[in-house]
This record gives C-alpha cells, structure tokens and sequence, in this order.
C-alpha cells in the first residue's frame, strides 16, 4: 500500500542508503528524498534507484538549480523537492519528467508554484503556517492541489493536518537522524505508517 509520505534522510551517506530504504519500503513508505547537502547525494539516489526503483520513487531534496535537476535526472530520480519556489527549477524538473514538490509559505508562492507546472506544494516549515493555515490557503488553491505538510508535522499531529486538508508529509527527523541503523529506521517508520493509518482512518 502506497502512502502519501516523503522519507527525508538527510545527511545519508552511500553506505547506509540502500538498507535504510529497504527498511523504509518493507514498512509502507515508498517515496524518499535524499537532500542534497548530505554526503555523496547522487550516490545514495543513483545506488537506492537502482536497487529500490521498482517498489519505490527516489529523488533529491534541497534541490536550488536547473543543473542540480538535471544531474538528479542522470542517476534516474524521479521526485525534485525544494525548500523554496524557483520558478526556473520547477520548470527543469518538469521538463526532465520527474515530480516537481517546491516549499511554499504564502499564496503568491503557491500561485507561482502552480503556474509553473509544481507537481504539488510543500508547506515550509509547516510548523509556521499550522493547519489551521493551510486551512485558509487551501481555500483559494485551485481544486485537486496536492499539499503536503513538511517541518512541523508530525505522528503527534497527523490527524490535525488530515482534518485541514493536507493530502501528505514530508518526514525527517522522526524517521532518520544520521547514525541510526536501518532496524532503528524500520521501527520509526513502522510507527510513523500507524499513525498516518490511524490519522487517515479517523479523518
């Protein structure tokens, strides 16, 4: 079953990649973005695409230029994540055919996003805005936008975001802090899908 989760795994290193994101995948998370201000980035994508591509969808996050964009399509990633909205990198990243999910904070940059052709908006950091803010800006998005709710959210508020509106997360400290082994990684994910699960179900 697919879930509507980024794994974050900032400051990955090549070797712990691939177990790591098996462990992710075994326990329901299938989507995962290695920011690209951790160790040997392209690395740890291109070894978890070539592993991982059939069950799961890998890209890069921290994602700033077109070139970057273009060096994720050449290890075969298909999610573009970015902490802010670049006009010029969305466009790249949709050219190059791979999701493109910009951070957004206000309604011009959600416009901008959209018109640029984002895949869907990542609400950045999240923790900010609340839901109760996506709440008010999910009242003027055009219909059927995908918004995800990343830096803030959490298995403590899942349910919160879910009730305003928010169609996903971005996970990363909960799920992966540089050091932790793929079963200690299993088991936060483990209880991040439950609690998604539950979250969802009471929505």
């Amino acid at each position: 079953m697919s879930r509507p989760i980024i794994a974050i795994l900032r400051g990955i290193t090549p070797p712990e990649a691939v177990p790591i994101g098996e462990a992710l995948v075994a326990a329901g998370i299938t989507t995962i973005e290695v920011p690209l201000n951790s160790p040997d980035p392209f690395v740890s994508i291109g070894q978890m695409v070539q592993t991982l591509g059939d069950r799961a969808k890998v890209g890069a996050g921290t994602v700033l230029t077109a070139e970057d964009v273009g060096r994720v399509r050449e290890v075969g990633g298909q999610i573009v994540v970015s902490p802010n909205c670049d006009p010029e990198v969305i466009r790249a990243t949709v050219a190059a055919g791979m999701e493109s999910w910009p951070g957004v904070m206000t309604p011009t940059e959600c416009f901008a996003a959209l018109k640029a052709g984002a895949t869907g908006l990542k609400i950045f950091p999240g923790s900010l805005l609340g839901p109760d803010g996506l709440k008010a800006i999910r009242a003027v998005l055009p219909k059927g936008t995908l918004v995800y709710g990343v830096g803030g959210a959490s298995a403590d508020n899942f349910a919160a975001w879910i009730k305003a509106s928010a169609d996903g997360f971005g996970i990363g400290t909960a799920l992966y802090t540089p050091g932790l082994s793929a079963d200690e990684v299993s088991e936060r994910a483990r209880h991040i899908v439950a609690a998604f699960d539950a979250a969802r179900g009471a929505a």
